[in-house]
């Protein structure tokens, strides 16, 4: 139940911060609730080999070059979910920044 729950909110957090942003545009709640699945799969299965295989540059730049990952793997989300969209780079990295501040906020209550 709890797995439910917690995509439920990853697909709250995905449309407040797609509505904040004019670059990001989803068509649905359903193609919410698609990302939100899509990304988490990303997450758990694609992001830790980038890391590994970019661990100098990360290392080298303090750890940001993981927020140039994560729009990478939200460019990559965008190109697989129907529906949704990101007009370039930096719309998605401003999109990850916004998802992953809104995730920190909504954790401390």
């Amino acid at each position: 139940m709890g797995l439910i729950i917690n995509w439920l909110a990853s697909t709250i957090v995905i449309i407040i911060a797609a509505y904040l942003l004019p670059g990001v545009h989803i068509a649905s709640f359903w193609t919410a609730l698609m990302l939100a699945l899509v990304l988490g799969i990303l997450n758990i299965f694609i992001k830790p080999l980038l890391i590994l295989l970019t661990l100098p540059i990360t290392i080298l730049t303090m750890g940001l070059f993981l927020i140039v990952i994560n729009a990478l793997l939200i460019l990559l989300a965008s190109s697989i979910v129907p529906g949704f969209t990101i007009d370039g780079f930096w719309w998605a990295l401003v999109y990850g920044l916004l998802i992953s501040l809104i995730n920190l906020v909504t954790a401390s209550i």
